[in-house]
């Protein structure tokens, strides 16, 4: 049996505090975990990327000698934005990778985001992996694999390029907050035609400038400034693996991406007529009669980068988006998450008009909350929580109760949602409404029931 911190095993990734629960002989095992799976699938070889984390190449060794085990080849494609590996996966035809990257968690974590044989790890595959490895039921092959190396960033950019065009020259600011798409990010979009003004492109593993999570708005403000400042007409923020996109307007509005998916959305329906457009449990209302307005058809699902993955691949849709800044492209691309490839494509959009701030300023808006944490004391426990209210909730004035991923309340004038995090104990709360007073209302219904359910349990301000 090998030992091995459980709850690193995530819903939609594997991520730790490197040297404390993400060790490098854990690592080593997860490799030889992977390695057996692949060759159930008859995989040969795997891709390996890091992101721009100072623990990232003990890890990537460590990850590679359990691969090697297994007797799986790898190709290290070195610091990459996690985008980049699932495109290597194609171009080097393994369908299998592994991605080191903390995303935007603190300097201390790290972790891995994990495809075999064409389908991306997620939820049960995920604790599947985990009873594999604390098992040891590895493969033993006859001889270990191989390594070497790769460069994937001139096919990446020259396969972006040669499909995404723009309508005229654009001066962008683009801050990638130290993460590793600052290695790529200003050299596509200047092949792509644009002047670019960078905020913070050198790739840095302590973060010195600000966490690189453009979900949170308190992140944007260097580059609000910087359009306030500059002839920048937009402004485009990554997180620190490059699989999320964050948009400011020239006025400093953000443009979350819940709306960033209409503008995709309208779009890809235009050669798509009548197909599904996927959005997670944390979007926007004003979803639905967008994509039906144009001639869609609307899919509320699951919250978590991997599972929107697997819907967008069950049902064949050619878009789909998180409110967190993932965005699925199956539409002249591969339908992975792409925080680039999704800025390329708005700007190819946006550039056929003569004011790209106008154009998303606007796209339909409601009143909203950001998402809001509650954090609990014990792993599991927000879980529970979510668990007793799905049974014994009830919510006044409710007109439908979505339960596929929390509870998303629909009233007549606006929306509450309440979720348990797949990654750390905490309850998640987004509300949006038509009015002030609405939004008021919804909050206090949630309030009532959650004080109802765990006496003492305040939603934050």
């Amino acid at each position: 049996m090998t030992t091995i911190a459980p709850e690193i095993f995530k819903a939609y990734d594997i991520r730790g505090i490197v040297d404390k629960t993400l060790t490098e002989d854990a690592a080593e095992a997860i490799g030889k975990g992977l390695g057996t799976l692949g060759a159930r699938k008859g995989v040969k070889r795997f891709v390996v990327g890091r992101d721009g984390r100072l623990s990232g190449p003990k890890l990537v060794r460590a990850i590679s000698r359990g691969l090697n085990a297994a007797g799986m080849d790898v190709t290290d494609i070195g610091v990459v934005a996690t985008p980049m590996m699932y495109f290597a996966t194609h171009h080097f035809k393994t369908g299998s990778g592994v991605m080191v990257t903390g995303s935007h968690n603190p300097p201390d974590y790290n972790g891995f985001k994990m495809m075999v044989a064409g389908e991306t790890l997620a939820a049960e595959a995920i604790q599947d992996l985990r009873r594999l490895i604390e098992s040891a039921s590895f493969v033993t092959p006859a001889k270990a694999g191989a390594q070497s190396t790769a460069d994937i960033s001139d096919a990446y950019i020259e396969r972006i390029t040669s499909d995404v065009k723009l309508a005229r020259a654009m001066t962008i600011a683009v801050d990638c907050g130290n993460g590793s798409p600052g290695a790529y990010a200003p050299k596509l979009f200047r092949k792509l035609g644009c002047e670019v003004i960078e905020l913070f492109c050198d790739v840095d593993g302590t973060f010195p400038n600000h966490h690189p999570d453009p979900s949170k708005p308190e992140n944007l403000k260097d580059l609000v400034a910087a359009l306030k400042s500059t002839n920048a007409e937009l402004g485009l923020a990554f997180d620190g693996d490059g699989d999320r996109l964050g948009v400011v307007t020239k006025n400093g509005r953000i443009i979350f991406p819940d709306r960033q998916l209409m503008l995709f959305a309208r779009e890809v329906l235009s050669r798509n007529p009548g197909a599904s457009i996927i959005f997670d449990v944390k979007s926007t209302r004003n979803l639905f009669d967008w994509i039906r307005k144009h001639g869609g058809k609307p899919l509320l699902w699951k919250t978590g980068h991997s599972l929107i993955k697997s819907k967008l691949k069950e049902t064949g849709a050619p878009l789909a988006g998180e409110m967190s800044g993932h965005i699925f492209f199956k539409d002249r691309w591969y339908g992975f998450d792409d925080g680039l490839y999704a800025g390329a494509r708005m700007l190819e959009l946006l550039s056929r008009g003569d004011n790209a701030s106008r154009e998303l300023e606007s796209l339909p808006d409601s009143i909203s909350t950001p998402e809001l944490n509650i954090p609990l004391a014990r792993e599991g426990e927000n879980h529970a929580l979510i668990a007793d209210l799905q049974k014994s909730a009830r919510f006044e004035g409710a007109k439908e109760i979505i339960t596929i991923d929390g509870l998303r309340v629909e009233y007549p004038d606006g929306f509450g949602l309440v979720r348990a995090s797949n990654t750390t104990p905490v309850i998640v709360l987004r509300f949006e409404a038509d009015s002030d007073a609405a939004l008021k209302r919804i909050r206090e219904d949630f309030r009532r029931v959650l004080q109802k359910a765990r006496p003492g349990l305040s939603i934050p301000a």
